[in-house]
């Protein structure tokens, strides 16, 4: 049996998998049918799921809900009130549960802070969205987003750093030494 932590004013429903070491802090309730890697961290007043797929190492800052319909894979970063929807054209007297979109977030991906995911996107490997940001279509992987609508800036390496490209369309991080090649507007690490 896997060996999580729940703060005491936290809930964890029944039928609901938590991976080791992850921690689910003050007033967050995790809901029936979610399932949870190892080693993430939940900060206070966050709400997971029905039926949400969460992989290992993601943190979920303060004041976050995760619903039903949306993935996250692994080590991804998820900013302080970031926000997702799961329904295009929600109506309070109208039940459209049957029209919730599939949201993805891959491996190594970044939220900023209060930015908006709209249902239905993909995120890429390692892409780093700005806070206040309104994602409303795809993001291709290492990319740089900002503003309202979301728009790419630039690209970013595997760390966050953004990335300067020489004339043969190479950059170096200097964090890790890491290369990167831009090539028909796809960022590929070499």
């Amino acid at each position: 049996m896997a060996q999580y932590f729940a703060h005491e004013t936290s809930i964890v429903d029944a039928n609901v998998n938590i991976g080791d070491n992850t921690k689910v802090w003050h007033f967050s309730h995790i809901l029936s049918g979610s399932n949870i890697g190892a080693n993430c961290s939940f900060g206070q007043n966050c709400v997971v799921g029905p039926n949400v797929k969460i992989g290992s190492g993601v943190k979920v800052q303060n004041n976050i809900s995760v619903y039903e319909g949306v993935e996250v894979e692994d080590d991804v970063f998820l900013g302080p009130s970031m926000v997702f929807t799961n329904v295009i054209n929600p109506r309070a007297f109208i039940v459209r549960r049957d029209e919730f979109k599939r949201t993805l977030l891959k491996n190594g991906c970044s939220i900023g802070a209060n930015a908006t995911v709209v249902c239905g996107v993909t995120i890429g490997e390692y892409a780093l969205i700005g806070s206040g940001a309104v994602v409303n279509k795809d993001v291709k992987p290492y990319a740089l987003m900002v503003g309202v609508p979301a728009r790419q800036i630039g690209w970013v390496s595997r760390a966050g750093n953004t990335l300067d490209f020489n004339d043969e369309n190479i950059a170096v991080d200097e964090f890790d030494n890491s290369k990167y090649r831009l090539e028909n507007d796809e960022l590929k690490e070499i």
